[in-house]
């Protein structure tokens, strides 16, 4: 008796048993039917950055259109600049003074083309800057994994450079690069590249460091409990796990990188690059108000090309990036 009431009950349980896990199944289908194509997602990044473009362009605008000439003050506190035309141009100004001459002169290139030469001269030497900072951060990074007494002592000075202004450093270095015999010219450039390699190798470092020791301690005690030696360890168990947590580091130090170019630039007066163009179109903005504003846009454009290049790395270490950690 007692059998015959559980058996319908153990066949009802079994229905739905053998009902769920179908209804499980068509689940992942079902999302899969609503996400995007791979060439769509691809490009989903990029049409957000652009959004955000247009709307930044839109709230410069804004702000133009309902703030006042004079801008708004607190009592002697400027709370809001200014936004007469020479403060802030239209974006339609500035946008159309890239296509217009540099100069008066005759033959003369257009904005737009001076603006990407000397950009392009700036991203040679962000580019030398990244390696350098890449191979400084990590070589500190390996070192403080490696032995506690080091993380203990250098973990602070690591910290504390960022706190020396960038501006300070740059006469400097350039002093003593010029003082240097290493059987070959010094060049201005050169020092530049060291200057915004100080910048670079900080979120490399500390990137590098937290996923280096990222592992848990049972994957640690496993290859302890295999014999292996400390660079098997490093490189089969360590390296791996440090990707999430590298590549957002990587790209941060690219656009340290540009930012230390440019300053670095302005601070030595070296010529042919962003920087010094940005100093040198600052004298315009009472005479030509939008064409100050050309470098400037060049400099963000060398940002992102940095950190586009650099992300494009992940792609080649895709199976290591599980979740991606925030830098």
């Amino acid at each position: 008796m007692t059998t015959g009431v559980a058996g319908p009950g153990v066949a009802e349980a079994g229905d739905a048993a053998v009902v769920a896990p179908s209804a499980a199944a068509l689940a992942p289908a079902a999302r899969r039917t609503r996400t995007l194509p791979a060439p769509l997602r691809a490009l989903r990044p990029v049409a957000l950055g652009l959004a955000a473009l247009v709307l930044l362009a839109l709230l410069w605008e804004l702000v133009k259109a309902v703030v006042p000439e004079d801008g708004w003050s607190v009592g002697e506190l400027r709370v809001l600049p200014r936004t007469t035309d020479l403060a802030m141009p239209h974006v339609t100004e500035m946008l159309a003074r890239l296509g217009e001459p540099l100069t008066s002169q005759p033959g003369a290139d257009p904005l737009w083309l001076a603006v990407l030469r000397a950009g392009g001269a700036s991203l040679r030497i962000a580019a030398v800057s990244w390696v350098l900072g890449v191979v400084v951060g990590f070589a500190l990074a390996l070192l403080m994994t490696r032995f506690r007494v080091a993380r203990s002592a250098v973990l602070p000075l690591v910290v504390l450079s960022q706190t020396v202004p960038l501006i300070a450093l740059a006469p400097l270095v350039k002093g003593w690069g010029s003082k240097l015999e290493l059987g070959f010219t010094w060049e201005p450039w050169m020092s530049v590249a060291v200057i915004a390699s100080y910048l670079a190798f900080f979120p490399v470092a500390v990137g590098a460091l937290r996923g280096l020791t990222s592992p848990d301690t049972l994957h640690r005690e496993l290859f302890a409990g295999y014999a292996a030696s400390w660079s098997q360890e490093l490189v089969r168990l360590r390296l791996p796990a440090s990707v999430p947590h590298l590549l957002p580091a990587l790209r941060l130090a690219a656009t340290s990188a540009v930012l230390g170019v440019v300053v670095a630039e302005v601070s030595t007066g070296m010529p042919g690059g962003i920087g010094r163009m940005i100093l040198e179109f600052a004298n315009f903005a009472s005479s030509d108000p939008a064409k100050p504003w050309a470098p400037i846009f060049g400099a963000v454009l060398l940002g992102l090309v940095a950190s586009g290049a650099v992300a494009l790395l992940g792609t080649a270490l895709r199976r290591f990036r599980r979740a991606e950690a925030a830098a």
